[in-house]
């Protein structure tokens, strides 16, 4: 078992669809309450991010539609899966989130679930949503960079 001092991250599940589907304006990090089996149930990588979000509701944070698969060893005391869980942040990011949020189009959403010193961590991102021009645009200048790197390997060459 890895040593839960060192300082390296391991990724539990990633929201891939997040970059895809939204601007990415800032970034923060959470620290979750789990219950015991659902701790077990993310380390072994059954946490999926699709379609969850995070809403802020008397100065608390939570994080909604997130599914945590139940534990495979776990009983009849196994937690719910699609639960909402309280998010740790501080009270100053708490209040900053919340003014942000008020703005229009901007949502809070989960990228990523990882270990962090033993500890599950959750990264979460400010994000604008894109429409489909600008997904668009994205794939174009995606693919351009592409032929370009290409370009540049075969020249070399």
């Amino acid at each position: 078992m890895a040593n839960p001092a060192t300082n390296e991250e391991r990724v539990l599940s990633a929201n891939r669809r997040a970059a895809h589907d939204y601007f990415l304006l800032e970034r923060f990090e959470a620290g979750l309450a789990l219950t015991g089996t659902e701790v077990k149930a993310a380390r072994e990588g059954k946490v999926q991010l699709k379609d969850s979000y995070v809403s802020i509701e008397a100065g608390e944070a939570w994080l909604r539609n997130a599914h945590i698969s139940h534990y495979s060893h776990g009983n009849r005391e196994n937690h719910d899966p699609v639960r909402a869980r309280k998010l740790l942040l501080h009270r100053q990011e708490i209040q900053k989130l919340i003014g942000k949020t008020r703005e229009k189009g901007l949502a809070l959403i989960p990228l990523r679930f990882y270990l962090k010193k033993g500890r599950i961590k959750c990264e979460l991102a400010l994000a604008k949503g894109k429409h489909l021009h600008d997904k668009r645009e994205a794939e174009r200048a995606r693919t351009a960079e592409a032929e370009a790197r290409e370009a540049m390997r075969r020249r070399s060459l």
